[in-house]
């Protein structure tokens, strides 16, 4: 693994996670319907009308649905990268069958150019290794003026669960999430225009630690980086990660935290120039258009 980036996603090892998981996933995906409720709930600040819009990571079609009922009259298309998500779609709601369902990649996005007036994506980019890669190509489906609308999980996302298993021993357990800000800078390079970007704490709680990873395992989040480990877990860096964690038991339960990062931009805007140390040369015109 030797000049290899221990959290680099193997996308195989993802989507054949999200196949097998989509049977169950429903049942234990509270963080991911949550999220979504208030990821539609901010399509309020919008007066957009999109005729097409397309729900990237779509998993079991609740995102989906909800958008059709908010856009009466137009067109989808539902695009997951497990083609077992899109199966139960289908399957819990016959409306996805008159639907365009594609089993596809975020980071190759099998739609023409300038085909889409809005792209939904609800936690899915953490799944991916580039997200310059993926909202290049979200900006390069959308229509001129086109809306994304994004939701991911930040830096904060399973400290506890990362903190725990460092001290136990030292491979990569949990993904390396990225922070808002190197995402808004990535909606610039991608030319999306006027992006912005907000994050919140939401805390469940666990009776103890098995559980949080057996829900993990059940919605399809199994450890995907480079640097996991390739053999079974032993019963000792178990029982070290686990009392690790047990010091933050408080009330009787354990916490889970997951940050979460809002984003939103806009099709149409010349991409942003790089500047001096990183920094990032935003267009005078765009700045007139800033809210």
């Amino acid at each position: 693994m030797s000049g290899r980036d221990p959290f680099a996603l193997d996308s195989r090892r993802v989507g054949a996670a999200f196949d097998a998981a989509a049977g169950d996933y429903d049942a234990v995906a509270v963080i991911q319907a949550e999220v979504r409720r208030r990821l539609l709930e901010r399509l309020e600040l919008f007066r957009t009308r999109p005729r097409r819009i397309l729900d990237a990571g779509c998993g079991t079609g609740h995102g989906a649905g909800a958008l059709l009922r908010r856009y009466r009259g137009a067109e989808l298309v539902a695009l997951d990268l497990a083609p077992g998500m899109l199966a139960a779609a289908r399957a819990r709601r016959p409306w996805l069958r008159r639907l365009d369902a594609v089993c596809g990649d975020a980071a190759a996005v099998p739609l023409a150019d300038d085909s889409v007036d809005m792209v939904f994506s609800n936690l899915m980019l953490q799944w991916c290794n580039d997200p310059d890669r993926v909202f290049s190509e979200f900006n390069r489906v959308l229509r001129p003026g086109g809306l994304l609308l994004f939701t991911s999980f930040g830096p904060d996302t399973l400290k506890e669960l990362r903190a725990a298993w460092g001290e136990a021993d030292g491979h990569t357990h949990v993904s390396r999430f990225i922070d808002m800000h190197d995402l808004g800078d990535a909606l610039l390079r991608a030319g999306l225009g006027e992006p912005v970007m907000d994050a919140e704490t939401i805390t469940l709680s666990y009776p103890d630690v098995r559980g949080l990873m057996r829900d993990l395992k059940t919605m399809g989040a199994r450890n995907a980086t480079a640097g996991r480990s390739r053999g079974l877990t032993g019963r000792r860096r178990l029982a070290a990660m686990e009392a690790g964690y047990e010091r933050l038991r408080t009330g009787g339960r354990l916490p889970a935290t997951w940050e979460v990062v809002y984003g939103h931009a806009w099709a149409g805007t010349p991409p942003a120039v790089p500047g001096e140390r990183g920094e990032v040369t935003v267009p005078l015109a765009q700045l007139g258009r800033s809210r």
